[in-house]
């Protein structure tokens, strides 16, 4: 979870972030929400490189709080302000007289993220490294810039990264997962594509209308469904076929096609027309 150092990251451009949207909750003093419509944008917000601290990690949990409160956002999407995402928790926090309110508060806000309802995208605009990548890795989706650095560089400080050493062999094998955890190298936006922790990646130049217009067209689709189709993933990830299948199962006959809008997407596709939402 530790910041890796800072020449890794010299590469990493800025990335603008967009304008008009309204602010959600003024009272943090290291992040920002602001709202687009349905999509909620949680930024980071420590310059120069959002490292993370104890309190920002509890602004980071009561902010996930605030956007479960609304049942009216469809989509949250966490990114960094200016040339990184997240490098990492502050060293000064991995002290002997700290460690330990450091991991467990670092944690439960990642746990508290992975909870959420509606979908989570990770926007990596910049590196993201050590606690910064398994604050990613909490999110339901991560996309990033190809010139992005990712990495676990704990192993080089003589650490190690527990949330990723345990989600990490789930989503790129254990291999793989060893080799990111073991070397504590850095890898660009591409790779980690290649290697399954990034769905999408878009050159630099294109990246924030790229990856905009995907969180768009994601806040588009009907919110219930969305948050019972998150459910259902999540049941089919967590256990066995024999057992996830039934509770998904469930989820469709029982809750899904309940929905107006489960009604009326079926319903626009018979009589070719696009769906009108109702949100229930």
């Amino acid at each position: 979870m530790t910041p890796t150092d800072r020449d890794a990251m010299d590469s990493d451009a800025t990335a603008g972030d967009s304008t008009g949207d309204e602010l959600v909750e003024a009272g943090f003093q290291h992040l920002r929400l602001e709202r687009a419509g349905r999509i909620v944008r949680l930024i980071l917000d420590r310059p120069p490189l959002n490292v993370l601290t104890i309190d920002m990690l509890r602004e980071l949990a009561a902010a996930a709080d605030v956007v479960a409160a609304d049942p009216d956002v469809t989509v949250l999407t966490i990114t960094g302000a200016g040339r990184a995402f997240c490098a990492g928790v502050d060293v000064a926090d991995h002290t002997e007289d700290r460690v330990e309110e450091m991991i467990r508060v670092f944690h439960e806000a990642l746990l508290q993220i992975r909870s959420l309802e509606l979908p989570v995208i990770a926007v990596l605009n910049g590196a993201a490294l050590g606690g910064g990548l398994e604050l990613a890795l909490a999110c339901d989706i991560i996309v990033a810039r190809s010139g992005a650095r990712l990495g676990q560089p704990e192993i080089l400080l003589g650490v190690l990264p527990p949330f990723a050493a345990a989600v990490l062999p789930g989503l790129v094998g254990r291999a793989r997962a060893m080799d990111i955890c073991l070397t504590g190298r850095t890898f660009l936006g591409d790779e980690a594509k290649e290697l399954g922790l990034c769905q999408h990646v878009w050159p630099d130049d294109d990246f924030t209308r790229a990856s905009e217009e995907y969180v768009r067209s994601l806040s588009e689709l009907s919110r219930p469904v969305l948050r019972l189709t998150k459910r259902a993933v999540v049941a089919g990830a967590e256990g066995p076929l024999k057992d996830a299948l039934p509770v998904v199962e469930h989820i469709y006959l029982d809750e899904l096609m309940r929905l107006e809008d489960a009604r009326e997407g079926l319903t626009a596709f018979l009589e070719k027309r696009p769906p009108v939402w109702k949100g229930r």
